[in-house]
């Protein structure tokens, strides 16, 4: 297959959402779909031991939540499908934010009873930011919620889209009896049975047919007929070149736990969802069909297999091949290196791939050459904007338990930050170590697989800081930034790549601290430069 035809097919994408909407249950059924998997696992149920695919942390198993970005591919209808499953959970959105960067359009999953939730409305924020092609997926359709015209306001208000329903239900909740598909043109019947991979499907083109009746009772046939003339008045039609440029966004109805509606998402998303897009770097934009290769690391993750002490980096292909144990250069440290067995994903399994193409996702093994956001590339200097550090809103020292395994921590430290877990920084007076984490819940994580990965033990001690800036001095060479630096002294630190931060310990201290040294920047954001 011809290098343009092998980029046409296909289709990466994340799926976003408030933790509990669904989304790793989407992510499964999908890839039941897809044919990826025999049996979709149960995210919630303790009885079943079979944990979802894509929660491959042990910790996400034991509180089925997921904490970490996974990637996940598989073919469908000749298209090649790379899904990268998001945390869901705020203490996790650094991680969600970053893969925003690597994907090229976007499932967000509500809940039909919770309807849009504060996490959601963050998200989907940064993918209009970008103009990321977004599908909204409202889910768990056999449970009691709202009614599907309160949930396309609230989406169009809270999330400010524009949307345009191209399934609708019929009923909800007890009196779920299934979907009618605007964009294939049938009825979905819901029998209730999630052994069932593939729900019963009739075609019913015209509305006024007498089968409707038949299939839905006479009641929910009329009542189906003047909610869709009521949509057809209300919402535009759908428009892909609208879709595309992410001013449009089609609604999908389902129940993912029933594998309901999830086929009709997966193939008009195959159809409609845009192949690998144009990046645009420091230098200039880069087109996916160029010869020449270029991607970025957009993740890092260590000891994916505890037993084998591996790190990988997970590298988005933007440009030109990839292909196995041909040099690249690492643009940061200006060298060249040779990869002997890159990696595709099925979640934790892993398979050898000789050539991949703009798209795709590859796992490099990283012995310590790579952090968040380098760029590898066939010889163009490029820098690929846009993966940022945010600034962390809990710090704790961090302490070692056990002063015979100061090695193993150390170690387990540098590289659960290289991962973007959570920002190091060292107090410029002491050396002590702090740990700035977006949300509490990473703490029991970096707990947790230090020893469970590191062997190596820590506790935490609290300290008043309520923001960390990056400094930024006009004039690094001023009296105003020196006697900042005195005056400031106990609050200054280093982040794990040497930028000098300030720890304030109050809102107030901060605005003060701004007001007396006017030309000293503070940045709340770090973008990931060299």
């Amino acid at each position: 297959m011809s290098f343009k035809k092998e980029i046409a097919r296909r289709r990466t994408f994340g799926i976003v959402s408030h933790p509990d909407a669904g989304k790793t249950t989407l992510t499964e059924k999908l890839l039941l779909f897809g044919g990826a998997i025999q049996e979709a696992g149960a995210v919630k149920s303790n009885k079943i031991k079979k944990g979802a695919t894509s929660d491959f942390m042990e910790i996400e198993r034991q509180r089925g939540i997921s904490v970490a970005t996974s990637v996940l591919a598989f073919e469908y209808n000749g298209i090649k499908v790379n899904i990268l499953d998001t945390p869901g959970h705020k203490d996790f959105a650094e991680d969600t934010f970053r893969t925003l960067t690597a994907v090229d359009s976007v499932i967000v999953v509500v809940d039909v009873a919770k309807g849009v939730e504060p996490q959601t409305e963050k998200l989907v924020e940064v993918c209009r930011m970008r103009n990321i092609p977004m599908i909204v997926f409202v889910n768990k359709l056999d449970r009691e919620g709202k009614d599907a015209f309160e949930l396309l306001d609230e989406i169009e208000e809270k999330l400010r889209l524009k949307v345009t329903p191209l399934s609708f239900p019929i009923g909800m909740g007890y009196d779920f009896k299934g979907i009618y598909n605007l964009w294939e043109k049938n009825v979905n019947l819901f029998s209730g049975d999630s052994r069932k991979n593939i729900e019963e499907t009739i075609q019913v083109s015209n509305l006024e047919d007498s089968i409707l009746d038949e299939l839905v009772g006479e009641d929910s046939a009329n009542n189906l007929r003047e909610e869709l003339e009521l949509v057809q008045g209300v919402y535009p039609a759908f428009d892909q070149e609208e879709y595309l440029a992410g001013h449009q966004q089609p609604v999908f109805f389902g129940s993912a736990l029933n594998n309901f509606g999830v086929r009709e998402l997966l193939d008009c998303f195959v159809k409609i969802a845009p192949p690998p897009r144009p990046k645009m770097s420091e230098e200039r934009l880069v087109l996916p069909n160029e010869d020449a290769f270029s991607g970025f690391v957009f993740k890092i993750h260590a000891n994916m297999d505890p037993k084998h002490r591996d790190r990988l980096a997970f590298i988005k292909i933007v440009s030109g091949v990839f292909e196995r144990n041909k040099p690249y250069l690492h643009v940061r440290n200006k060298k060249n290196l040779k990869f002997s067995s890159p990696n595709a994903f099925f979640a934790e399994r892993k398979e050898i791939v000789d050539i991949s193409y703009p798209g795709d996702i590859v796992g490099l093994h990283d012995t310590g050459n790579f952090k968040i956001g380098d760029t590898l590339t066939s010889g163009e200097i490029l820098h690929y904007k846009g993966i940022p550090a945010f600034s962390p809103e809990h710090f704790r020292y961090i302490n070692n338990a056990d002063p015979m395994k100061s090695k193993q921590l150390a170690k387990g430290i540098d590289q659960l930050m290289d991962e973007g877990v959570a920002q190091l920084f060292t107090l410029e007076l002491n050396g002590r170590k702090v740990i700035g984490t977006v949300g509490a819940l990473q703490y029991e994580v970096i707990q947790y697989r230090l020893e469970h990965e590191y062997g190596a033990k820590c506790t935490y001690e609290p300290l008043g800081v309520s923001k960390a800036c990056w400094v930024d001095p006009e004039d690094p060479k001023s009296e105003e930034f020196k006697e900042f630096l005195r005056v400031k002294q106990r609050f200054m630190a280093k982040d794990k790549r040497g930028q000098l931060v300030f720890l304030a310990d109050s809102p107030f201290t901060l605005q003060m601290t701004q007001q007396k040294y006017p030309s000293v920047k503070m940045h709340y954001v770090s973008e990931f430069k060299d």
